[in-house]
């Protein structure tokens, strides 16, 4: 099969089953997993479709809502919460960026820590409410009903007035090359002023964002302290580990 008609057919067959796994690509293609590889990065270069770790997605699909990723890999990401809070400790400032998986991180910090935290997400702040000893900044501006955070520029002014012990990032995609990308532009000033105003950064991300590309850039995946996933395989996390970031997987 020539290389033009195998990627019409994985095009085709996003389009009818909106995603696709690699592996099983090998088998009704049958090819290599390194020429699936490279014919899925070159279908993700030329826009055709979206390359997520393990396989790849149709673009046509709708994002889910922040609702519905709620409830997607929900044991992951609350196991994945549980690590990234143990890194907490009392008297500290926070930021909590948003996220579904964020939420897990709010959920688990213990109620007897003393705290502020500074956040641009309703929801979170929200379930912050239910820790009595945490002073919770909510940050104004603009709701980006999608991911519902808050964005826009006096986001990032108020942003600006903080220098945070640990931030807590949500991250869409996340790729040692590409760096920290995420899908919706009017985000990325405010994860970017998030990052300059921390100390320690913590990236929060479920396997399938590992080595993945969205639009829009934020920053270099080295501008990150950590990076809290699950176990994902060595080779892919030491790529991480290589650039300075400490893995810890959950």
């Amino acid at each position: 099969m020539l290389k033009e008609e195998r990627q019409r057919q994985i095009v085709r067959l996003l389009d009818t089953e909106g995603k696709v796994v690699a592996a099983d690509l090998c088998g009704r293609l049958g090819v290599s997993e390194d020429t699936i590889r490279r014919d899925l990065w070159e279908l993700d270069a030329d826009g055709k479709i979206m390359r997520v770790h393990g396989g790849a997605l149709s673009r046509r699909a709708e994002t889910p809502s922040y609702t519905e990723r709620g409830s997607l890999r929900v044991e992951a990401k609350s196991a994945i919460g549980r690590a990234a809070a143990a890194l907490v400790k009392p008297g500290q400032l926070l930021f909590l960026d948003g996220g579904t998986t964020t939420v897990q991180v709010a959920r688990s910090i213990p109620k007897t820590y003393r705290l502020t935290v500074v956040t641009n997400s309703p929801p979170i702040a929200a379930e912050m409410a239910e820790h009595q000893e945490v002073d919770i900044i909510l940050l104004g501006g603009r709701l980006l009903r999608e991911s519902q955070v808050v964005v826009g520029q006096e986001t990032v002014e108020q942003i600006q007035r903080f220098r945070a012990d640990l931030l807590f990032l949500g991250t869409c995609a996340i790729d040692p090359t590409a760096g920290i990308t995420i899908p919706h532009l009017e985000e990325a000033p405010v994860k970017r002023a998030l990052l300059a105003c921390a100390s320690n950064a913590v990236a929060l991300a479920t396997a399938e964002k590992l080595d993945t590309v969205a639009p829009y850039v934020v920053a270099p995946v080295e501008k990150l302290t950590y990076l809290v996933t699950e176990a994902a395989g060595e080779p892919m996390l030491k790529k991480y580990r290589e650039l300075g970031i400490t893995v810890l997987t959950a």
